[in-house]
């Protein structure tokens, strides 16, 4: 079977500024067309929250919100803020449809929960966002005490057994709270990890 290797010579080629001006100039009738090369970059990173707070755009909004994604009060806040000027736009309905659009992406890279689909508008439906800002509080929650529960796990399992193996490992990090249970229950009368897990 013949190898796929695509030759990327050519971006090497063309990212030496020395070549790049040696080509033609093109004719006048397709300068219109030649693309200018150009970005406007923010770094957002720079920015703290009273100057993003000063002003008034749905990009420091969006800033703000991508800024508090760990903290859900000032997640919620940072969406009152984005409402507030979604209201005071000229254009409300595109950059409402916008800004929910973006924010949807990001509640799901968030992990919030499936009401997401519902969601079309921002400014509409403020409540509905409320409640995702409570599954997710709650669902960092419960992964967070269940990694306490496994790690408390792995720890007595090391002391009373020895070093675990890897599919002893492997079988904590997937293991549901039930099981962490169970296994928890188990350790006191097992003589071998064998018997707490059952058969890797």
């Amino acid at each position: 079977m013949a190898s796929q290797q695509h030759d990327t010579g050519y971006k090497e080629l063309f990212s030496h500024p020395e070549f790049v001006q040696q080509l033609p100039e093109p004719p006048e009738f397709l300068r219109v067309h030649q693309p200018h090369l150009r970005y406007y970059l923010i770094d957002e990173g720079r920015y703290t929250e009273d100057e993003l707070a000063a002003r008034q755009s749905p990009l420091s909004g969006v800033f703000g919100i991508e800024n508090a994604s760990r903290d859900l009060e000032s997640l919620q806040r940072a969406v009152d803020r984005i409402v507030e000027i979604i209201q005071a736009a000229p254009n409300k309905q595109r950059t409402d449809a916008i800004v929910t659009r973006w924010l949807k992406r990001h509640l799901r890279w968030l992990g919030a929960g499936a009401e997401l689909e519902q969601l079309n508008s921002v400014v509409e439906e403020k409540d509905m966002l409320a409640e995702n800002w409570k599954y997710l509080g709650e669902k960092e929650r419960l992964e967070g005490q269940l990694e306490g529960e496994r790690r408390v796990l792995e720890r007595q399992l090391t002391r009373r057994f020895g070093e675990l193996p890897g599919w002893a490992t492997e079988r904590l990090a997937s293991a549901t709270g039930e099981q962490l249970e169970a296994w928890a229950d188990e350790i006191l009368v097992a003589d071998s990890l064998d018997e707490v897990f059952g058969q890797p």
